[in-house]
């Protein structure tokens, strides 16, 4: 498997995954090469978290009335540190980052001053606080372990507020139906 290879695609949860924080994931990768892969969870919000509040918070002056989209629980990993992927219509020299045509992630705050902002604000975009890690090698066995299944995302399953749906949605776009998984592994 090449570097960069799983970059824009997303990681669905199996059941079954042995970690709990990870169960019915669906996880956007954003970096993936020799020595490790970051991704973030696309269907955890933060309870009670708005970007607004959140904007509120950090006292990020917006010109426009932000929706009330959650905050997103990225994964375990750095959870204090926030990550905005959003749609390519917006980007900063310096700290944007692309991740597959049309889609690209930032970590600084001007990403967030940008989604304020009316003029600069990206079409589409989510934060998220923290993100899922992998050591060297370690997302290629887990594939190999039939821990993760792979899709390629869309807008929907990236922006869209159904989150309690993302991970059957996730599976149904490669074919499979939530209720005929089993966590059960066998071998023929």
């Amino acid at each position: 498997m090449s570097d960069g290879f799983l970059v824009g695609r997303v990681l669905i949860a199996m059941p079954g995954i042995d970690d709990p924080r990870f169960e019915r994931a669906v996880i956007l990768m954003c970096a993936h090469g020799g020595d490790h892969a970051m991704g973030l969870t696309l269907n955890r919000p933060v309870e009670g978290l708005t970007v607004p509040d959140l904007l509120r918070r950090l006292k990020v002056e917006t010109s426009l009335s932000l929706p009330d989209d959650f905050v997103l629980f990225g994964g375990p990993v750095d959870r204090e540190r926030g990550f905005v992927v959003h749609t390519d219509d917006y980007h900063c020299d310096e700290s944007t980052m692309p991740i597959s045509e049309g889609l690209a992630w930032t970590a600084t705050r001007d990403v967030l001053q940008a989604m304020g902002d009316g003029a600069r604000r990206p079409r589409k975009s989510l934060l998220a606080l923290g993100y899922a890690g992998w050591s060297a090698g370690q997302v290629e066995r887990e594939l190999q372990e039939n821990v993760w299944l792979t899709c390629d995302p869309d807008e929907q399953m990236l922006f869209g507020p159904d989150h309690d749906l993302k991970w059957a949605r996730a599976l149904a776009k490669i074919g499979v139906s939530a209720d005929r998984l089993s966590g059960q592994a066998g071998r023929a």
